[in-house]
């Protein structure tokens, strides 16, 4: 029996639908084809994707503004994180209870994200009322990449460390384009 190759991803790898509108053209035709390189690549190569929910997406749906990590980093959304982690976990100890049969490659996020950025994610002094302020131009400028996870991705792997799992985990970076590529192997 041929061993299965399973990689989680995160959600708005196989659905764009659910991500921030982005405005800036170069950059999402960039990032969008890498995505679609990366699946077709994972399909090409037998390997399972599974979808991690969006944690961004099921507090604020689809019309929701741009956030940093800093505005993530708290106890409530952190909850929220750990409560849409339970079943992937799950997931993730019954593939891994059978090696025969199944190999878990590790984890996909998207770096940049405030959430599912794995070695990157953006920080930023967001927060307040955007109406009636006049420093929004300095705001948006002191919104930088930093390299950690996003808050999601950080928890995921706490979740993971309790449990006493080691996984692969990479980000998809249109600037770092193979070194998504590279957990397919």
């Amino acid at each position: 029996m041929k061993i299965q190759k399973i990689l989680f991803v995160s959600h708005c790898i196989l659905n764009t639908a659910s991500k921030v509108v982005m405005y800036n053209d170069e950059e999402m035709a960039q990032e969008e084809a890498l995505r679609r390189r990366f699946v077709h690549a994972a399909l090409d190569a037998g390997v399972q994707l599974i979808q991690l929910p969006c944690p961004e997406f099921t507090l604020y749906g689809t019309k929701r503004w741009g956030h940093t990590s800093n505005q993530f980093d708290n106890p409530f959304f952190r909850s929220h994180c750990r409560k849409l982690l339970e079943y992937p976990l799950m997931e993730i100890e019954v593939y891994m209870a059978d090696p025969a049969r199944f190999k878990v490659l590790g984890f996909v996020g998207i770096d940049g994200s405030p959430s599912c950025g794995v070695d990157y994610t953006c920080v930023g002094p967001w927060g307040g009322n955007l109406g009636g302020r006049e420093d929004l131009g300095s705001l948006a400028a002191d919104v930088r990449l930093v390299k950690k996870a996003g808050v999601f991705f950080d928890e995921l792997e706490k979740l993971l460390k309790e449990r006493g799992a080691v996984l692969n985990r990479t980000g998809l970076l249109a600037s770092e384009p193979e070194k998504v590529m590279k957990l397919l192997v």
